[in-house]
């Protein structure tokens, strides 16, 4: 033990899992020795220990700095970069403790994992077989293999793998929830609600398995029980970061369903543009609580569109450089409201539309979609969604060309509202005029929009922009990882009631429903020149 005369203290106090006390203690004897190694570790440990990562990691750092030698000091260090985000920062950790340690099973595993999170999945399957082989009997390290496989698409292989591990250790809570999530996205709920539940009850304060059991009710109708699951999100200390990043730090309390009259509450965008748009229409439902004031922060790219909402007195763009977030009694993300709001299947508030165009600037726009045919079918396309989306080499469509079919039918003209990768793409087959250019914002696409028949789209914010305005709107759904929010197996939507559903039988079968929508779209086509 050091010397200091507080290194007794804090590691009793560590030692005790009275992490805030050993870190108080080990930040005073820091401050009359700076670079002393036990109190070093110390401090990182307990600043680990209160969840303040980004602190603990420059404990870790000042440590390694003057001991370069301790490979589990690199370790700790990368493991929490890895949890942060930054993925080459931890695998050069990992890779320099290997260095020092190369047989060290864990060490390897860990640099399989940060592999496998930049999508290196073949290195870091050698990894986790490398890590197996030198420690054959750990669960942890059998489940990490079993990820790889996962990620691989060698979903039998894997659920074998975390089958042996929870046979080497029942109790291993990462193994029952990972393979739940595989058994789920092969349509195994039952079997996966098991897991997920013997995950959570092996570590009830995990927010990652809460959320996974919350999402797979949510998917499956079981609202009463999924939105309080679906909470977990917010006890994971890198979603409020990414939150307070987003937004500006929080000054006030998050409202938990207490009174509102009289004061001003604080609503904050979370997730994805679609997600905004989904959600934003409980904020009349919120107003109708009674506050003096509802303040709305939305992305920029949805401001203009947002002023047609009911509900919010007042609606910022969030721009945390740009000051403090305004003063509020409350905040609150609209992602909560639904559990507040205590929506079942039957109760969604639906005043469709709640979200509208722009008059004028539909007005000025118009004149782009009328110059088809007046008779023709007019028909939005969006084949491609976010590439950074972690499900969007599933849910978007692998080629234009799989939308040629659409050609042969007559009476029909397409728009493309495809903005992003495959913008300014077109299909020979296809009577084309290519919106994009003019998107500037989603008040354009929401203008744009109001004049056609139909979208047909992935799932995107455009097609939550659709359901919004109350416009038909054709989805594709895929099989693998299907959002929560399309249920399971249905056609149709209870968030929106002019969206049609068409689903992958299985994964990476667009041919059948776009088999489906093709004959759908001839009959509607058909019908549309008869009534012409």
């Amino acid at each position: 033990m050091s010397g200091n005369p507080f290194a007794e203290a804090a590691g009793q106090a560590l030692l005790g899992q009275r992490h805030a006390e050993a870190l108080h203690l080990a930040r005073m004897g820091l401050s009359l020795q700076p670079e002393d190694e036990a109190l070093l570790e110390i401090a990182a440990l307990g600043a680990e220990g209160t969840g303040q990562e980004a602190l603990a990691a420059d404990y870790w750092r000042r440590l390694l700095a003057s001991h370069p030698e301790r490979s589990d000091a690199a370790n700790q260090l990368g493991l929490i970069l890895e949890n942060l985000g930054h993925s080459s920062a931890a695998e050069a950790l990992f890779r320099q403790a290997l260095a020092l340690t190369p047989d060290d099973a864990h060490l390897l595993s860990n640099l399989g994992l940060s592999l496998e999170s930049q999508e290196r999945l073949g290195e870091a399957l050698a990894c986790q077989e490398q890590a197996l082989a030198l420690a054959p009997t750990s669960a942890a390290i059998r489940a990490n293999l079993a990820n790889a496989l996962t990620g691989l698409g060698r979903w039998e292989a894997a659920e074998a793998h975390y089958r042996q591990a929870l046979a080497a250790d029942p109790g291993h809570a990462a193994s029952h929830s990972n393979l739940g999530v595989l058994l789920h996205d092969q349509g195994r709920s039952a079997e996966a609600e098991q897991h997920f539940r013997a995950a959570l009850a092996l570590e009830p304060a995990s927010p990652a398995y809460a959320l996974n059991l919350g999402q797979m009710l949510l998917a499956q109708g079981h609202f009463a029980e999924g939105w309080h699951l679906h909470e977990a999100r917010l006890q994971a200390p890198r979603n409020l970061e990414l939150l307070q990043r987003h937004c500006g730090p929080l000054a006030c309390p998050r409202w938990q369903g207490e009174d509102l009259q009289g004061k001003t509450i604080l609503v904050l965008p979370e997730q994805g543009l679609g997600d905004e748009i989904q959600f934003c229409r409980y904020l009349s439902w919120l107003k109708a609580r009674g506050p003096a004031q509802l303040i709305q922060m939305c992305r920029p790219e949805l401001l203009p569109l947002m002023r047609s909402l009911a509900g919010p007195d007042l609606c910022l763009p969030v721009a945390p450089a740009s000051g403090p977030l305004p003063r509020a009694d409350y905040w609150t993300v609209l992602l909560s409201l639904p559990l507040q709001a205590g929506t079942t299947l039957e109760n969604i508030p639906a005043p469709i539309p709640y979200l509208a165009p722009e008059p004028e600037r539909q007005a000025r726009l118009a004149p782009l979609v009328h110059q088809a045919a007046p008779d023709a079918l007019k028909v939005g396309l969006v084949w491609r969604g976010n590439p950074g989306h972690s499900n969007d080499a599933d849910r978007s469509l692998d080629s234009l060309e799989r939308l040629a079919p659409l050609g042969a039918i007559p009476g029909l003209h397409f728009f493309s509202l495809q903005k992003g990768e495959g913008q300014g793409r077109s299909i020979p087959a296809l009577p084309w005029t290519d919106l994009a250019p003019q998107l500037q914002d989603f008040a354009d696409t929401a203008a744009l929009l109001a004049e056609l028949d139909l979208l047909i789209s992935v799932d995107t914010s455009t097609a939550h922009l659709a359901g919004a305005l109350g416009l038909p709107c054709w989805l594709l759904l895929p099989r693998h990882k299907t959002d929560w929010r399309w249920l399971l197996e249905r056609e149709d939507s209870p968030w929106y009631p002019r969206t049609r559903l068409y689903r992958q039988p299985s994964r990476g079968d667009w041919d059948t429903p776009l088999a489906a929508l093709t004959r759908d779209l001839a009959q509607l086509a058909a019908t549309r020149a008869r009534a012409g």
